[in-house]
Order: C-alpha cells, then structure tokens, then sequence
C-alpha cells in the first residue's frame, strides 16, 4: 500500500449531482408566460425536478507518475470526474487531495482566450500554472515547434481551425511543466499522424519526466500503449480498478450475446438518430440462432428495420473490432455484389459472411445505415458481441492468446544444421537453397 506521500490523486467518497428540471406545461407564448408567473411566484410552475447523480461515492488514489486510463461509455461519468479534479465543478460531497500542479486539456479551447494571439494564450496558460515569463519564454519554441503553428503563432486563436486549436492546446499543456496532466477525449480532433505524436509525448513525459497523466479515450488501443492501469466507469461508479489490459477485457464483453439484441433501447444509442434499426441476430447456416462460430463458418446477420420514408439505396456496414477496439474487417452492401433498392416500412436486411480464422475470443461488432453513402441514417457502435469458439484451425495443443494477435495462420518450419548450409545440400522439398 502506497504512503500518502506517493500519492498524487486521493479520492475518498466523491460524489456530484445536478437538478434536472422537466418542463410538463412550458409557456409557448408572452401571455402564457405571465400567466404561469403569477399562478407560481416562485417559478417553479409546471416543473418537475429530478436530482441526477453524476458520480457516486467514488474511492481510488494514483501514485505520482503513475499513467492511468479512464474509461467507460459515454454518460459514465468520465468528464465528470476529470471536471472536478481540475476544479472546474465542485463535488457534491467527498474529499479530493491533489499534490502538485494540474494541467488540464478537457476540450477544444479549454482555457484559450479567443481573442488573444497563440503566443499570448501560452503565456496566459503558464500564468494560471504559477509559472514565471522567463520560465515560459525558455519554454515558447518547444510549444511552438510541437504544434506546428509557428507562422500562425501571432494569429488569434478564434481563427485557428479546431485542428490547430488542439495541436497548441495539447503543446501547451504537455510542455508547460505540470506534475498532473489531465487529457479528456481531445485527441480525436487531430489526425492520425498528431494523435500517435502526442501519445509519444505523453510517454516521454510519464517515463522520464515522471508525472501523473490521467487519459480519457474511446480509443482503446491508445488507452492500452499509454497506460498500465485503467478505471472503468459505469453510471457515476467505479466499476473496475486494475491493469488496463484485464480491465479493457471486461469493458469490451459488455455488449449484449442474446440471440436477438434490441437496438432501440440500446445503451450505446445515439439519441440524435432516428431508432431505424430495430433489432439484429446471428444465425447459422441452417437458420438456427446463436452467437458463437468457429472459423470457415457462415455468418448469417438478420437486421430488422424500421423506417416512415422511403430510403432509397440504403447502405448497411458492419465493422468487427477485436477487444481492443481495433477493426479486425468489416463488411458491407457496398462491399458485395448485391443491391438493396431501397428500404420503406418494416423491413429485414440478411447478410451472410464467412468467418476468418480468427483467434477464439469475443469480438464486437459497430453497424451503421447510410443513404447512398451520404451520412449515417442510423449507427450503434458495440451493437452486439460475436463469439468466436475455441477451435483446432491451426492443429496444436498450445493455445492462441488474444495478445498474440487477432487472426490464426498456418506456418510450416524446418531446421537445418550448419554443416548442410555450408555444403549447400538441403531437403529439396523445402524450397531453400543456400549459397
């Protein structure tokens, strides 16, 4: 057990709730608006009030320079949490104990002014850190020089596009010398190439620089090549607490296995798309439901939908990812020889696909519904888990770890001693020949 003065973080009992006020008679008009208030003078009138728990009763502490990914669905409470720990909100109650200097980068301008230059807004960053202008200026080019943005660096930021806006950001708070780093899900915003510099940073910073990084990402294969330890929110609680690899285990087993999944209710819906998909179901070969397959095995995919106007040309994917939330292949009407006209009513989309040798394991499964490749109609990311059983593909005893990799592949292999390599002679089968 850690000594308090390891500590970087201590949460002890942490909890915030917020009063959500549902408006049953909202007035529509001035005349309904006066009315409500002198029938209700203290303006509450129509009003029902619901207290919401954000985070509830939280305990955990991280170590300095301990590296720790935080992560769960969306609505878990993650921005929550990181919001308080960099004293943006306050909690409800419980007791939070910080030792050392917090940056925080929670989203796109947090903490820019967005009428000052680039140059001016790391200055003013620094400032809020306690730093000196000395202690900045020794550190300008290196920000500078990270973000890209040195012919902009005298523009103001409110023309920066939100890709620019995040590279300084991100320069900012990695560079400007803080002991606790807090990264919410802002790296999204950059491209590939910005987003694998910046985990290098972050790196660097925890391995050698020793701080305390706390990151937040629906990205899983950054939370795993960042962090050794990850925490796993679900509704406000810490649901999980251990090495990220086993924790991210148990997040990716989370979707539903049932025979038939109902998308509808769906906890991964998006409520800004209409609930056009309804439902979805594996089934084998002969028709019969299930959700475990071995490799070679046919895949068949029942989508029911659900739709008041017609979609013509409707274009159904689904991407299979692995338990790191990498995408192993994916499939799609586009990605076939077979057409769907169009979609009206209650309809039913059959796929059939054959199973790659993929290593025994779940994997899930992201579907979306597009209209002629314009934007989503409808997608549900983590819709349903695929079960691929354990198998004799490749013939062996020694089991095929989901670390190894996520496809299964055959290889042959021979030894040759020294004396035969020099001589030149060899099993002619094997296709080698030396010199």
């Amino acid at each position: 057990m850690s000594s308090k003065k390891d500590l970087a973080v201590s949460v002890r009992g942490l909890s915030k709730s917020y009063v959500i006020a549902h408006n049953m008679n909202r007035p529509t008009n001035l005349r309904e608006a006066i009315v409500d208030r002198f029938r209700h003078p203290l303006g509450n009138g129509g009003q029902d009030h619901e207290m919401f728990w954000a985070i509830k009763n939280m305990d955990f502490d991280i170590r300095a320079g301990e590296v720790v990914g935080i992560i769960g669905r969306n609505g878990a409470g993650k921005s929550t949490l990181l919001k308080i720990l960099s004293r943006i909100t306050w909690p409800t109650t419980g007791e939070i104990d910080i030792r050392g200097r917090v940056s925080s980068l929670l989203e796109v301008g947090t903490g820019f002014h967005p009428e000052l230059t680039g140059r001016e807004n790391v200055f003013l960053n620094g400032s809020i850190l306690g730093m000196t202008r000395r202690e900045i200026k020794q550190k300008l080019d290196e920000i500078v020089d990270f973000a890209g943005v040195e012919k902009f660096l005298d523009t103001p930021v409110k023309r920066y596009s939100s890709g620019m806006y995040v590279r300084l950001a991100f320069a900012v708070a990695a560079n400007l010398d803080p002991e606790i780093l807090i990264v919410d899900e802002v790296l999204a915003v950059g491209d590939a190439q910005f987003q694998q510099k910046c985990l290098g940073k972050m790196q660097d910073v925890a391995r050698h620089a020793g701080r305390t990084i706390l990151f937040v990402s629906h990205n899983m294969n950054a939370v795993l090549q960042l962090c050794e330890r990850a925490i796993l929110l679900h509704q406000g609680e810490v649901l999980m607490d251990g090495p990220a690899a086993e924790v991210m285990k148990s997040y990716v087993a989370e979707p539903e296995m049932g025979s038939v999944v109902d998308l509808v209710n769906h906890t991964n819906r998006d409520p800004s798309y209409p609930a056009t998909l309804q439902s979805i179901a594996f089934f084998d070969s002969e028709g019969h439901p299930g959700t475990a397959f071995e490799p070679g095995e046919t895949v068949v995919i029942k989508v029911f939908t659900k739709s008041a106007r017609r979609i013509p040309n409707p274009q159904f994917s689904c991407a299979i990812n692995n338990w790191r939330g990498e995408r192993i292949f994916a499939v799609a009407t586009y990605l076939s020889q077979s057409q769907v006209d169009y979609l009206e009513g209650s309809c039913v989309l059959v796929g059939r696909f054959e199973l790659p040798n993929l290593v025994p394991g779940k994997y899930t499964l992201d579907i979306g519904l597009n209209e002629a490749h314009d934007t989503f109609i409808d997608v549900i990311y983590k819709a349903i888990a695929l079960n691929v059983s354990p198998n004799d593909y490749l013939g062996v005893t020694h089991p095929f770890f989901p670390e190894m990799g996520s496809l299964m592949v055959r290889s042959e292999w021979e030894a040759f001693n020294e004396q035969t390599l020099v001589s030149g002679s060899g099993d002619q089968k094997s296709g080698l020949t030396y010199e």
